[in-house]
């Protein structure tokens, strides 16, 4: 099973994501795409450590995830895809790849990611990129998930298909 928990900023999405990790089949890995690169993201990775049951492997891989995920047995909590589009040069992400090694592991897993077409329309050439980039990985990955969430001031919509 796959589940895309999709929100924007401060919306409740990785404590959504976290909370059904915990439902599922142990163990539970979670895949950081995240490095901290100043204290401020530091301290932000820090309080998302401290809501993960101890019981969880972490696991840290940057723009590696696609990879990572195909090797990877059990339940994951993959958090998160934003991160993953922006440790890549240029942005340039093999989404095929991602979903590819999503459809092919055994286990279930959810994928936390932005929701970056709802706010304001990014001033730099480089935001706009992200914004599509991350909207596009965003489509990708909802096509071949089995359940996709939308977590709004903390509360939870789930999306049907077209």
């Amino acid at each position: 099973m796959i589940t895309l928990v999709l929100g924007g900023a401060r919306s409740g999405k990785s404590e959504v994501a976290e909370a059904r990790a915990g439902r599922l089949p142990q163990p539970v890995t979670y895949v950081a795409t995240a490095m901290a690169a100043d204290a401020d993201h530091a301290a932000r990775i820090e309080v998302h450590r401290s809501r993960r049951d101890p019981a969880w492997t972490t696991v840290e891989v940057g723009a590696g995830l696609a990879a990572a995920v195909r090797d990877m047995r059990g339940s994951l909590l993959v958090d998160s895809l934003g991160t993953w589009v922006a440790a890549h040069d240029g942005f340039a992400v093999d989404q095929d790849a991602l979903c590819d090694a999503l459809r092919a592991r055994d286990g279930d897993t959810i994928v936390v990611s932005e929701e970056v077409g709802l706010g304001v329309h990014p001033s730099s050439e480089a935001g706009r990129r992200f914004r599509d980039v991350l909207g596009e990985v965003n489509t990708a990955v909802a096509a071949v998930a089995d359940e996709v969430l939308l977590v709004v001031a903390g509360r939870v919509l789930p999306l049907e298909r077209p």
